[in-house]
């Protein structure tokens, strides 16, 4: 007779008991175990080294066997890579010998119960409301947004808080590698995709699960991460009049973003012209917003950037909404800054409008403050969404 999985959470968790205090403190964002002897924990994005221990090697690697029993992976010599998830949702990246020659190295992404939203962010001071007002306008007339940062720079979080703009009319469907986003939307259909078993059958990748999305009548469509060929399928799909379409990538500037897109795009097995590729991007991504994690630990969003074209001969084609401006530091070491509108204004404000929404008074006066006329027709490919 099996195990009831009840049973067996608990029997894991059992394992994983020098590290369960961390598992249930909601401050932790990160537990990082580097051997038996030596566990991290990330709070508010600093990092501080615990008196926790497991009590020895041996006691590790069970914690580690078991929870690969628990996800059904293999978890050996021949498989020394481990991606899983505890039963509360954390997800855990392990690493054993010969690929970790010092010992198990673990890190644990906390799966937080608590939903983020634009609220808090704002409250957290992550952007201004004039910020969040803008991005509402965005995502809700369906351009194509991709937010992009650096690892633990917070952009599942600020893509769950976006997905809230969407009408609640829509049928949303995500694709995850695993899954993370929880959207605040009466219609979400999830996809996840799944690594192959031990005899090496039933893989199916972001790609696999792309294609099949296209035919689910989906409203707009969520990719929790672009991380290879999925790109050009997602680039193409937004070309082809799926507006809304919102995802994230790991970059550190808006046009990386753009490069970082070409080169995964470039993975897939499917040949297409450098410029032609480039063009197409281009014409895909309406929207980047940037996040970063500054020196301090605190994440914030960087730019709204919006893709105006491409060019043969001076390459990607942008324009800053909203920038951070820099003003120093605090005694206490915190980062001073500001979050302002450049006069920048979207290329899609006629969409804007159409809805019956606006972009803030701010965004207008830095327009008329750069002797720009808000309401001429601008710049900007105005997305595809409306079609």
């Amino acid at each position: 007779m099996p195990i009831p999985r009840e049973v067996f959470e608990q029997t894991l968790l059992g394992f994983f008991d020098p590290i369960r205090p961390f598992l249930d403190d909601a401050s932790v964002s990160e537990i990082m175990i580097n051997g038996p002897d030596e566990i991290y924990v990330e709070r508010g994005g600093k990092l501080t080294l615990t008196g926790a221990k497991f009590p020895n090697h041996e006691a590790l690697m069970s914690a580690l066997r078991n929870l690969s029993q628990f996800v059904g992976r293999q978890l050996d010599e021949h498989h020394p890579i481990l991606e899983a998830r505890l039963p509360d949702g954390s997800r855990v990246e392990a690493v054993i010998a010969p690929a970790s020659p010092d010992g198990p190295s673990v890190a644990i992404r906390r799966f937080s119960k608590d939903t983020l939203t634009i609220e808090k962010l704002l409250n957290y001071g992550s952007m201004t409301r004039d910020a969040a007002q803008t991005l509402h306008a965005i995502v809700a007339c369906k351009q194509n947004v991709i937010v992009a940062g650096g690892t633990g720079s917070g952009k599942t979080s600020l893509l769950n808080c976006l997905s809230s703009f969407a009408g609640h009319d829509e049928r949303v469907v995500v694709i995850e590698d695993a899954r993370e986003l929880q959207l605040q939307l009466p219609h979400v259909v999830q996809m996840e995709a799944q690594p192959p078993d031990t005899r090496g059958r039933g893989k199916v990748t972001i790609r696999d699960l792309f294609k099949a999305t296209l035919r689910m009548r989906p409203d707009r469509i969520v990719v929790g991460e672009i991380r290879s060929g999925e790109a050009l399928e997602l680039i193409q799909a937004m070309t082809s009049g799926h507006g809304g379409c919102l995802s994230t990538v790991h970059a550190t500037y808006p046009i990386d973003t753009l490069n970082r897109l070409e080169t995964m795009a470039m993975m897939s097995d499917v040949e297409i012209p450098l410029h032609a590729m480039r063009a197409q991007i281009a014409s895909a991504i309406n929207f980047i917003v940037q996040t970063t994690r500054l020196l301090d630990g605190s994440r914030c969003v960087t730019h709204i950037t919006e893709v105006l074209g491409y060019d043969t001969s001076t390459g990607y084609q942008l324009g800053d909404v909203f920038i951070r401006k820099y003003l120093g530091r605090e005694e206490d070491g915190k980062v001073i800054s500001e979050f302002v509108p450049t006069g920048h204004m979207p290329g899609c404000m006629e969409m804007i409008r159409a809805l019956g929404l606006d972009v803030p008074a701010a965004v207008y006066d830095a327009a008329r403050a750069a002797g720009i006329d808000p309401h001429a027709s601008h710049g900007g490919h105005g997305g595809h969404g409306a079609h």
